[in-house]
């Protein structure tokens, strides 16, 4: 008789005495201890980054309590969030926990007051560094902002691409489906004009996101605008 391996515990001593018969000729199961630790398996990776990318959440959520959405229906701003990580994750062709978080961060140092110093502390320097590359200085007139984007389009790194087009994916379909109340057609026209622009100037957009833009964009403007 012998036992069905050498090393690690019985398995009997890991589920009590309530086990399956044993094979003939082995004298005990046992189990041969993991040579990973539980969070180095996959299934334990995969259950990290579900909990970082909640722990973003969670955090723009409570940073952005009382923001609304300039739609006529006042929706709260996490929506926006929420869509514009979902954006992002459809169109990764691997893993990106990093980047699923900055997309749900995107706008807490430019609307909340959040410094990129706070988000390295909470979630690093990579999440950190992302949603400040994607950041406008408020500091400047809007005029100013807008024009900026356009110009530094072409030098955004491919992850903020990724999330520039997702936040305009995200606005433009606020404007088709619930716009804000107070923009009149002038308006509208010009924002839909301002993010092609943004969009057309990316050096290396994914192409994923860059199809649903332009079938977005070329909803609205087959509205009219």
């Amino acid at each position: 008789m012998k036992r069905l391996c050498r090393r690690g515990k019985s398995f009997a001593a890991m589920v009590g005495r309530r086990f399956l018969p044993r094979p003939r000729g082995v004298s005990s199961w046992c189990v041969m201890p993991s040579s990973r630790e539980p969070h180095e398996t996959a299934s334990g990776t995969v259950l990290l980054a579900v909990q970082d990318v909640l722990k973003a959440a969670l955090f723009a959520a409570q940073r952005h309590t009382g923001q609304r959405r300039k739609g006529a229906t006042g929706e709260p701003y996490v929506n926006h969030l929420i869509e514009v990580a979902e954006v992002v994750a459809s169109a990764l062709s691997e893993p990106d926990t990093a980047l699923v978080m900055a997309a749900f961060l995107h706008d807490t140092i430019e609307d909340v007051g959040v410094t990129r110093e706070e988000l390295i502390r909470h979630f690093g320097s990579d999440v950190a560094d992302l949603v400040a590359e994607v950041t406008d200085d408020k500091s400047l007139p809007k005029a100013e902002r807008k024009r900026l984007q356009v110009e530094n389009a072409p030098r955004k790194s491919v992850r903020a691409q990724m999330i520039k087009l997702a936040d305009k994916i995200s606005n433009l379909r606020a404007i088709l489906d619930n716009p804000p109340a107070d923009w009149d057609h002038q308006r509208k026209t010009e924002y839909v004009a301002w993010a092609k622009q943004v969009v057309d100037g990316l050096a290396k957009p994914n192409p994923v996101l860059k199809t649903e833009f332009e079938a977005t964009y070329h909803k609205l403007k087959d509205t009219g605008l």
